[in-house]
């Protein structure tokens, strides 16, 4: 539960801290919100275009031979956006597009600009975007014009695109290059094994009437068994021919028939006219297309159906040759079996006339083992030379770049947004900074901290002279307060003798104390205002009377005390005026007969309250703080620092005087609602009848008409 209240405590602190600060918050957020709008508003608009590019990664380098499952297939490069990022932003890029569009002379005319200044500039103004989860990138022009950005993004588009054409080609040509450099050293190996094969079989004197193939020779005597043997070698091969053909045609999909078909080699001529139109439609419409013509054309669109009737009768010659493959396999697979078993009962009268050693054997083996890595070499190098024919495209512009109908920047939603933000950011911070630094007297806990000394009352702002008043208000019972406080704190009855004093001017000390005397006199106590500021005197003001004669007649002549004290009139007060103001007010003050009127003032009268000056500013109230029995510091709320009260309260103790309390003074309740406790009285002491009333102040009658006609509020 204590921490739960000293929470709400902080939390009604920081809202004192706003209700208070108020006006300097409103002030920042306004100069910071005007200074936003202000700014947003002569800020330059710009316009931003933007283009949507799909981008392929590299191929994979041309191999005879690629190993693992995803053969042909390069792996993922997780870093390739981010390669394409950097290349759409370099100078080789950019160069490019600095000379096509000639920005040196539109946005310079006239005067020599260095190339690396213009692309530092055209830098800024791009921005690229990556879409998650594939791999699209957006290029973004900011520009002045809409019209230049729109440009600008298309062409970065285009040089990039080219330069990826480019850049496929040179690759392309370099992998065929090393492709045809490992076809040609195999050619090379292929050769080397039919040479050492040949020498080995004539030194050895062999006879092999098929050195190319992998069937043993034999002898003259046995020619009737390697027939047999070619015979059942040419049906196997034959019938292997045939399942390979069937099983290409199978392994035939819809996506890419026609290109797989080109590569089968069918000896057909109905098939190879269908390839031929089909690959010169695909020619015609792809010129079609970089000429500009969009996919709906007509032209495009008779091609396509072209393509769709090529390929369909391909595909039904296609399937009408493998039912006669099929059954050409059957017939063959059928022979093969009779060949094989009369193969097979010839060789076992051969194997003891074999005349072939193991060495030519193994060099005959080595030799056509290599001559099959050379033609699989070849077929790789022929599909390469054809795939590189075909069109390439490593990148697809799917949106380019349109002029914009309105300014992307500056963004007035969220600059004013911002604005609104940090305005009250930096109002509530400079309001708590002030707070912070401000020193001065705030809360009750501030003057009993520093001075140790207890607060009698607290006086409201704005409580007008009593005496002014038509009827009795509330704002008389913060001075009966102040007078009960006095009553009960001082030490003695006999100390009635009582001076205010403040630190510095303007707290309110004459008022305080012409109104405590008026709530005093009409409590039944007999009263008498001295007014000892001699320098600056305002009770006459306050009360009406003349300042002709006074104090400092009676201290500087033989007056008596009664020539010199005047009828306020209130009951029971009245008042000694400062009278002619001296040369040397401390002077006067500090001498015999000044403690001579205070002690003869006590015993004439109940109450003797002695205006000052204030402590700090001269030596007279110090004088007076040394000669009365109590002393009261009024001290402004909100207004000097607190270091101050320390000062105040040092000056009256160095001189004996008798410290009895503070009185706060002029507190704004609307601003600090703590102090409303101790001002409650406001709802508890009017009637119904009189709260409804209006608070009218009455303008009194001068008794000298050298006297002003209003009284203003003391300024001490």
């Amino acid at each position: 539960m204590a921490d739960k209240s000293e929470m709400n405590l902080h939390i009604l602190d920081y809202w004192r801290v706003i209700r208070v600060r108020f006006g300097i918050i409103l002030l920042a957020f306004l100069l910071v919100l005007i200074t936003a709008s202000v700014v947003t508003y002569f800020m330059p608009k710009q316009y931003q275009s933007s283009v949507t590019m799909e981008v392929q990664s590299d191929s994979a380098p041309l191999r005879i031979f690629q190993g693992g499952d995803n053969e042909g297939f390069p792996a993922a490069d997780p870093r390739f956006l981010t390669t394409q990022f950097q290349i759409l932003q370099s100078k080789e890029i950019l160069y490019q597009v600095i000379d096509k569009l000639n920005l040196a002379q539109q946005w310079y005319p006239g005067t020599p600009i260095p190339k690396e200044q213009i692309y530092y500039q055209l830098r800024g103004m791009i921005n690229l975007q990556e879409v998650r989860g594939a791999n699209i990138i957006q290029i973004r022009v900011l520009s002045r014009k809409p019209k230049e950005a729109a440009i600008i993004a298309n062409t970065v588009a285009d040089v990039y695109a080219q330069r990826r054409i480019e850049e496929l080609n040179t690759q392309t040509i370099k992998s065929l290059a090393k492709l045809q450099d490992e076809v040609d050293l195999q050619q090379k190996r292929v050769d080397d094994a039919f040479a050492d094969a040949t020498r080995i079989r004539e030194e050895e004197g062999i006879v092999d009437l098929n050195p190319n193939s992998i069937e043993e020779s034999a002898d003259t005597s046995v020619s009737n068994v390697q027939a047999s043997a070619a015979k059942v070698n040419e049906t196997k091969t034959n019938a292997d021919l045939l399942r390979n053909q069937i099983e290409q045609i199978d392994k035939l999909n819809d996506a890419d028939f026609m290109r797989g078909l080109s590569l089968l080699s069918i000896p057909d001529t109905i098939v190879g006219a269908r390839i031929q139109s089909y690959q010169a439609a695909i020619v015609d419409r792809e010129s079609l297309l970089k000429s500009g013509l969009g996919q709906k054309h007509p032209s495009i669109q008779a091609l396509n159906t072209q393509i769709d009737i090529y390929t369909q009768q391909a595909a039904e010659q296609v399937q009408s040759i493998r039912k006669g493959l099929v059954a050409q396999l059957r017939i063959a697979q059928n022979n093969l079996t009779s060949m094989e078993q009369i193969l097979e009962d010839s060789q076992k009268g051969l194997n003891a006339s074999r005349n072939m050693s193991a060495r030519y054997i193994d060099a005959k083996n080595r030799y056509i083992q290599r001559k099959k890595v050379l033609e699989a070499a070849e077929m790789k190098l022929t599909t390469s030379k054809i795939e590189k024919t075909m069109p390439m495209s490593p990148t697809r512009i799917w949106d380019r770049a349109e002029p914009a109908t309105s300014a992307t920047k500056p963004n007035v939603r969220l600059n004013i947004a911002l604005g609104i933000i940090v305005g009250l950011i930096v109002g509530l911070g400079l309001a708590f900074a002030i707070e912070y630094l401000d020193t001065s007297v705030k809360t009750l806990d501030d003057v009993e901290t520093f001075l140790g000394t207890p607060v009698l009352a607290v006086i409201p702002k704005n409580i007008h002279l009593l005496h002014r008043e038509s009827n009795d208000t509330a704002d008389a019972e913060a001075y009966r307060i102040l007078r009960t406080n006095i009553e009960f704190n001082r030490k003695n009855s006999e100390a009635n003798s009582v001076t205010l004093v403040s630190g510095g001017p303007g707290e309110g000390k004459s008022t305080t104390l012409a109104n405590l005397a008026i709530v005093c006199a009409q409590g039944g106590y007999d009263v008498l205002i001295v007014d000892a500021d001699l320098r600056r005197p305002s009770q006459h003001t306050i009360f009406g009377v003349s300042n002709a004669v006074g104090l400092s007649n009676y201290l500087t002549t033989d007056m008596q005390i009664e020539d010199v004290i005047l009828p306020t009139g209130v009951n029971n007060l009245q008042i000694m005026p400062s009278g002619i103001l001296p040369s040397d007010a401390a002077g006067i003050l500090n001498s015999r007969r000044m403690a001579d009127l205070i002690a003869l003032a006590k015993s004439r009268y109940d109450l003797v309250l002695l205006d000052s000056p204030p402590i700090l500013g001269v030596s007279d109230a110090s004088v007076l703080a040394s000669e009365v029995d109590i002393t009261v510091i009024v001290v402004q709320h909100r207004r000097f620092p607190r270091s101050m009260l320390l000062r105040v309260k040092q000056a009256v103790t160095n001189v004996g005087g008798t410290l009895l309390g503070v009185v706060l003074n002029n507190v704004d309740l609307r601003h600090d609602s703590s102090y409303q406790y101790y001002t409650s009285y406001n709802d508890y002491y009017a009637t119904p009848a009189r709260k409804k009333k209006t608070r009218v102040a009455q303008q009194p009658k001068p008794a000298d008409p050298s006297e002003p006609a209003t009284i203003q509020r003391d300024e001490y």
